[in-house]
């Protein structure tokens, strides 16, 4: 019995609440003090021009493959195994690898940032590893 007193009690409110009509009790409202606030849809504007996707290669045929395997455990098993899938499949192809130790390459030493920016000029086409 103690357990139904209280959804007795709030549901008798509810109800004198929802007897006195619209412009009393819950649904109580005054027009005047309605205020709305008018938002844009449309993001601030990037001064920086979009550019296209680089243009995609018809096939790997005799091309150079670049692997860029992060820093992730499972990374290194997954590239290497990937290199003899796409030696096997494409055997005029040039495999690289490209080892990252950091979570990003673009902040880290200045060395390493050259280095991974020559190694990405020199391949036709790269292929991000991510050893989770």
């Amino acid at each position: 019995m103690p357990r139904l007193k209280l959804p007795a009690v709030l549901g008798v409110f509810i109800f004198m609440m929802l007897a006195q009509g619209p412009s009393h009790g819950l649904f109580a409202q005054n027009s005047s003090e309605s205020k709305y606030e008018v938002l844009s849809p449309w993001a601030e504007v990037d001064s920086i021009p979009l550019r296209g996707i680089s243009p995609r290669i018809d096939n790997l045929v005799g091309k150079k493959i670049g692997l860029f395997v992060n820093y992730k455990r499972a990374a290194r098993p997954i590239g290497l195994a990937l290199e003899k899938r796409l030696k096997s499949m494409f055997s005029q192809s040039e495999v690289s690898f490209f080892y990252s130790l950091q979570w990003n390459v673009l902040e880290s030493e200045n060395d390493n940032k050259e280095k991974f920016k020559t190694w990405a000029k020199n391949n036709d086409a790269v292929i991000l590893l991510v050893g989770d």
